[in-house]
């Protein structure tokens, strides 16, 4: 396989930029520039198209808000012939720690929006899904706000650590497949040295 759809889920609109809830769209962003790749507007998504050892990387960001993130997701596999299995979809994940970030072949939509969306049009959990953990670290009944809200400064150093991580287990994902990247990447453990 030689062409990845790459999905970052998030909002559009300036009140959500860099929000937790928004780190699918900053973690594409960075792979994107990384690349010196540009994103354009396109149907349903801005898109960005980079090339990296013989790979090409479709990326999108829906413009679609979250909870409609599936027609996006559908529109670019068909519209680039892929396979499932040719997707990772990046989101943010509350059940995991900052410290974390996990990849999985499948796996249900845990609550969710833009994952219960993207099963909703392609009628499969059954898709590679990178969920970046950002904690569930807010009162009883905050859930909406910490989610849409900012990193705290504290937070920023792992946010930024993770970031560069996981624009690497994109690459990984495309060259050593999803399974050796797992064996990799979900034991890792992110946090700032205290020396």
């Amino acid at each position: 396989m030689s062409k990845f759809l790459i999905v970052g889920l998030g909002n559009i609109g300036a009140e959500y930029h860099h929000s937790r809830h928004n780190i699918g769209f900053d973690i594409v962003d960075f792979f994107v520039d990384q690349e010196k790749g540009y994103f354009a507007p396109d149907r349903l998504a801005d898109r960005a198209e980079v090339k990296w050892k013989g790979k090409t990387f479709i990326c999108i960001k829906p413009t679609t808000y979250m909870n409609l993130s599936g027609r996006a997701v559908k529109y670019w596999l068909d519209k680039e012939k892929l396979l499932v299995d040719q997707i990772l979809v990046i989101v943010d994940e509350l059940a995991l720690p900052l410290s974390k970030i996990r990849l999985r072949p499948g796996g249900s939509d845990a609550g969710h929006n833009g994952l219960k969306s993207v099963f909703e049009h392609l009628g499969t959990h059954e898709y590679p899904k990178l969920r970046f953990g950002i904690g569930s670290d807010f009162p009883k009944g905050m859930q909406v706000d910490y989610v849409l809200g900012q990193w705290r400064q504290e937070e920023t150093p792992i946010v930024k650590q993770k970031i560069e991580k996981c624009a690497e287990v994109i690459r990984m994902f495309a060259t050593i497949g999803i399974a050796k990247t797992m064996n990799e990447v979900n034991k890792l453990e992110f946090g700032v040295s205290t020396s």
